[in-house]
């Protein structure tokens, strides 16, 4: 991806420690630096209770030997990796997304965190980072250490999709493998439109979206896939087979960072695969 500093959240849970492995990875595979953050909040019983100096300070040395112990996890395992640790006191999720701003081209987020309930993201840290990151975010689930299988990437000729197949390409050269591109669409009913049209005005529509990002990377091998289907429901099945989905924030009929009920937000719940959420660039 061409990243210069991953950034990743780590809370110590196992999902999080997922995600370090992954962006250690990925530093690894694309030069850059990682930073490991853990953001924590001092929560007491009740508003009667004082934060005391040692208490405070108690916290402070907590989390930074949190971070240390994944910043040698990940020293151990990539000795070439430029690796950091921050231990801040402030929400995670605020201080993921303003890295997120000023320092950082991709985030890596676990599908939950320390607490979580299996498949529940809505207010989680995952949910907030991926659905207001200005930036690229990887969302680290399912069978996220496998370096097998191809990127798979949704198709549906947005801008948004457009940004999905450059992360895409950039993944697939960085890991050596191919690119899948998927077009689903719902088939109209065959009195209005024959299958057969129909199949093929979307398969026109895939090829016109894919012809500038063949020439751009001719030694990645590109599978073209168009599919009857949710969009969603399409994706998941293929993530079973995947290393990586890519898919853009939102495609057509999409509301600005909102992933509720998208696709987005479906294979952040279900894929069987990491899953990298396209945002558009900060120039864009």
């Amino acid at each position: 991806m061409n990243a210069q500093r991953i950034v990743v959240g780590y809370d110590g849970s196992d999902e999080a420690r997922k995600a370090v492995d992954w962006a250690a990875d990925e530093a690894a595979r694309t030069h850059s630096q990682l930073q490991i953050v853990h953001g924590y909040q001092l929560a007491w019983p009740g508003i009667y209770y004082d934060v005391t100096a040692e208490l405070i300070e108690a916290a402070e040395r907590a989390g930074e030997q949190l971070v240390d112990e994944a910043v040698s996890r990940v020293r151990e395992r990539h000795e070439s990796v430029d690796v950091i640790g921050t231990a801040v006191q402030a929400s995670g999720a605020t201080t993921l997304l303003d890295l997120g701003d000023t320092a950082a081209s991709l985030l890596v987020v676990g599908s939950r965190g320390a607490g979580g309930v299996s498949n529940l993201l809505l207010g989680s840290v995952s949910q907030q980072v991926a659905t207001h990151a200005r930036i690229p975010v990887a969302v680290v689930r399912g069978h996220s250490g496998v370096v097998g299988g191809p990127v798979v990437v949704g198709v549906d000729g947005s801008a948004s999709a457009e940004t999905a197949l450059r992360l895409a390409f950039e993944a697939a050269a960085a890991r050596g493998t191919g690119v899948v591109a998927v077009r689903a669409y719902v088939p109209p009913p065959a009195a209005v439109v024959p299958h057969e049209a129909a199949e093929a005005a979307e398969r026109t529509a895939l090829e016109s979206s894919l012809g500038g990002w063949r020439d751009r990377y001719p030694g990645v091998k590109l599978e073209a896939v168009v599919a009857a289907g949710r969009a969603a429901k399409v994706l998941i099945g293929m993530s079973h087979t995947a290393q990586l989905a890519v898919v853009g924030s939102r495609g057509h009929g999409g509301f600005t960072g909102l992933l509720l009920g998208s696709v987005g937000q479906q294979l952040m719940h279900y894929a069987e695969c990491p899953v990298l959420i396209a945002h558009a660039p900060k120039s864009a």
